[in-house]
């Protein structure tokens, strides 16, 4: 419960300071899903009133070398989840397939690389004093998802009690249904 708190703080902090993106950096590729969910939890819950949260997913490694650039030197709304499962089976680099300049890529799994690649990040972040937190799971199971669903519900939940917002509605949405409907009849 205390991390949780601990990030509504920092939420709030960072909407006070004009930071409104949050990016979800995702390492796993099987989260996908979970931060499609995310995404519509933040918007639906906190995007009323003129306030709100934009939820923005950028998936790696395909991210790195595109958007990247703008996390690290661009605009300074955002702030950054960092997310990563650790995987028991991953695939092996075939050694004698590199290049001598990527040496230290033989004998890595992709799973080793794509956690290193997670990290630099986390140390760039840090050095460069980008604002972000970190999920690492360490067994993918029913509980471990039950868990991150509770603590993103609880977390949007105290964020709109903060805020003064009603996270169980979405009135706009209503709004284009109703314009649809007239549309169509």
């Amino acid at each position: 419960m205390n991390s949780v708190i601990s990030n509504v703080s920092t939420t709030l902090y960072l909407i006070k300071n004009k930071k409104f993106n949050s990016v979800i950096i995702n390492y796993d590729k099987k989260s996908e899903n979970l931060f499609l969910w995310y995404q519509q939890l933040i918007a639906e819950s906190l995007g009323k009133d003129n306030k709100g949260i934009l939820p923005v997913i950028s998936n790696m490694p395909r991210d790195n070398h595109s958007v990247m650039q703008l996390y690290l030197d661009g605009i300074k709304k955002n702030f950054y989840t960092i997310f990563y499962v650790h995987e028991k089976n991953s695939e092996k680099i075939i050694s004698n397939n590199i290049l001598n300049s990527k040496n230290y890529l033989k004998n890595k799994n992709l799973s080793q690389i794509l956690y290193a690649q997670k990290k630099a990040t986390e140390n760039i972040f840090d050095k460069k004093n980008i604002p972000f937190r970190s999920f690492e799971i360490i067994k993918r199971d029913e509980r471990t998802l039950g868990e991150l669903f509770t603590f993103f519900i609880l977390e949007t939940i105290l964020l709109a009690k903060a805020l003064k917002i009603n996270p169980f509605d979405q009135p706009a949405v209503e709004l284009i249904k109703k314009e649809t409907k007239k549309i169509l009849i």
